[in-house]
C-alpha cells in the first residue's frame, strides 16, 4: 500500500506554486511592457547603418511616437542617448551626464533656452558616434538646467552631416566636406 500525503499539505504546496507562478508572470509582463515603452521612446537603440556604393555610411533613424528622432550612441566611448535638435546651436549635455563623462570644463557661457537664460560652460567632445557615423572634436555645451538624461544633438554636430527625411525615417551621412577632411 502506498501512502498518500495529507490533503492539506498538497493544497498548501499548490498554493505556494500558484503564488510563485503569478509573481513570475507579473514580473515577465512588467519587463515586456517596459521594453515596449522604451522601444517607443527610443526606436533607435541600435541605429541601423548602411554602407553605400560610394564607400560612405548612412545611418537610418525611425521617428519615435512623439515625432522626435531619438537614438543611442556614444560620447568619448561612453553610451548616451541623443535627441536630434536642429534648433540647438551646439551639442547640449546635462550637467550630471557631463560629470559622468568626465568632460573638461571650458569657458563659461550664457544659454538662451525656451525656459529662459541660464549659465553653462563649453567643452569639446573628442569622439561622438551615432551608428557607424563618427565625428571628432565636436563643440558642446554643458547645460546645468537641462533636464532628462538625453544629449541634444545640435548643429555643432549636425552641420557635419547631410540628412534626408521621408515619412517617419531620417537618413544621415557625413557631409562631403567632412568626409574629405577625414
Amino acid at each position: 500500500m502506498s501512502e498518500q500525503p495529507p490533503a492539506s499539505s498538497t493544497r498548501s504546496s499548490g498554493r505556494v506554486m500558484m503564488i510563485i507562478a503569478w509573481i513570475i508572470g507579473i514580473w515577465l509582463a512588467a519587463r515586456f511592457f517596459a521594453q515596449l515603452e522604451e522601444r517607443q521612446v527610443n526606436p533607435n537603440s541600435v541605429p541601423v547603418s548602411e554602407q553605400l556604393s560610394d564607400g560612405s555610411v548612412e545611418v537610418i533613424l525611425k521617428r519615435n511616437r512623439h515625432g522626435h528622432y531619438v537614438a543611442s550612441g556614444t560620447i568619448n566611448g561612453q553610451p548616451v542617448v541623443y535627441l536630434l535638435d536642429t534648433g540647438a546651436t551646439d551639442v547640449a549635455i546635462p550637467q550630471a551626464l557631463a560629470q559622468r563623462l568626465a568632460l573638461e570644463r571650458g569657458a563659461p557661457v550664457q544659454l538662451a533656452t525656451a525656459n529662459g537664460v541660464s549659465s553653462g560652460y563649453r567643452t569639446q567632445l573628442q569622439r561622438l558616434t551615432l551608428g557607424d557615423l563618427r565625428l571628432t572634436n565636436v563643440r558642446a555645451t554643458v547645460a546645468p538646467n537641462l533636464t532628462g538624461g538625453e544629449v541634444l544633438l545640435g548643429m555643432s554636430a549636425l552641420k557635419q552631416l547631410e540628412f534626408t527625411q521621408r515619412g517617419d525615417e531620417l537618413r544621415l551621412r557625413l557631409a562631403t566636406s567632412t568626409r574629405e577632411a577625414q
